[in-house]
């Protein structure tokens, strides 16, 4: 077969993405080198890195090229291979989502075991989505027994991981954000929670005193702005704060304030540490024989927000950079 769709990014966006600046192309796929598979695509991920991706600047990953297929984290079937470590009928995940069928070297690829989990948990909790949980409540920020743990974006994708994590780990508290009443009680309900704040519901700093009064321990951030500072002042001494995003400023289109509180960090003798997921990798194997077991006896609960079909991709991004989606966000294809 030699034709495909995929994702191009048509321009760079300033501030908000929109529609047009995708595009759903056809394409016509290369023939199979020695040692490369082709790969049906099943599942994509859309994360909230790839904004930064948008942009015409160096980071560290490099931007989207205009004009050229979108990449990022996917799972499929190989129907073809040239390569005898990855033979045909095995799933995959590998790098080159946005697209339907992907052309690439076996070893760029990683065999998966379908009989552990569905395709699509290698893209969620058994993917780098928990790992980046498991990593920043286990090294970047670690959780004691007895700690009181605060995660912004609770309901997201390594939001609804983090919280049950942190009480497997020995904390006493947990408590989650999310935005509207409707997030708020899931966090409760299935996530592990033991309180959860409706930042849109009023002022996140006196919430916060309110679900912890005698303050925080461990604060997991995705969020930055706000919710960075109310965890500054709400945090102990000797507290951590693991930084994994901060999305309320992605899509800001000049220079985000910093926190004003930022030198309590001194006075508490706190730590604030950020966080790229690949320096964790070294992990993946004692995370996924952790998770699996959790998984299969039911006590690591996981939630995907579908959207289906390769032209839905950009609307499903959109959507999760707005909090549209509750666990991880996927595109099954």
């Amino acid at each position: 077969m030699t034709e495909n769709r995929e994702v191009r990014l048509t321009a760079y966006p300033v501030g908000e993405p929109t529609p047009e600046h995708f595009a759903l192309v056809d394409s016509e796929l290369p023939e199979l080198a020695e040692g490369q598979i082709l790969v049906r695509n099943t599942w994509m991920s859309v994360d909230p890195y790839m904004r930064g991706r948008m942009n015409d600047a160096e980071s560290y990953l490099p931007p989207f090229r205009l004009g050229a297929a979108m990449d990022g984290s996917a799972v499929g079937e190989v129907v073809a291979s040239r390569a005898e470590a990855v033979p045909e009928g095995s799933v995959v995940s590998h790098f080159l989502g946005w697209r339907e069928y992907a052309v690439l070297d076996a070893a760029a690829a990683t065999v998966i075991d379908t009989g552990l989990a569905p395709a699509e948990a290698y893209l969620g909790v058994l993917g780098t989505t928990g790992l980046t949980a498991y990593a920043a409540l286990t090294e970047v920020a670690p959780v004691r027994q007895g700690d009181v743990v605060f995660v912004s974006a609770a309901a997201g994708a390594v939001g609804s991981v983090a919280g049950q994590l942190a009480r497997k780990l020995g904390a006493a508290r947990v408590i989650g954000s999310a935005g509207g009443p409707e997030k708020a009680a899931r966090l409760v309900t299935d996530f592990g929670y033991d309180t959860a704040i409706d930042y849109r519901a009023g002022a996140l700093g006196e919430q916060l005193t309110a679900a912890a009064p005698d303050g925080i321990d461990v604060y997991v951030d995705h969020v930055g702005g706000d919710h960075l500072a109310a965890a500054i002042d709400a945090l102990r001494p000797g507290g951590r704060i693991a930084m994994v995003g901060a999305i309320s400023g992605y899509n800001a289109t000049e220079p985000v304030p910093g926190p004003a509180n930022l030198f309590q960090l001194a006075a508490k003798d706190a730590t604030l540490r950020g966080m790229l997921v690949n320096s964790y990798f070294h992990l993946f194997g004692e995370w996924i024989g952790k998770a699996a077991g959790w998984l299969a006896d039911g006590s690591l609960r996981t939630e995907y927000t579908v959207a289906e079909g390769l032209d839905r991709a950009p609307a499903a991004f959109l959507d999760m950079m707005r909090g549209g989606n509750v666990g991880k966000m996927l595109v099954r294809l």
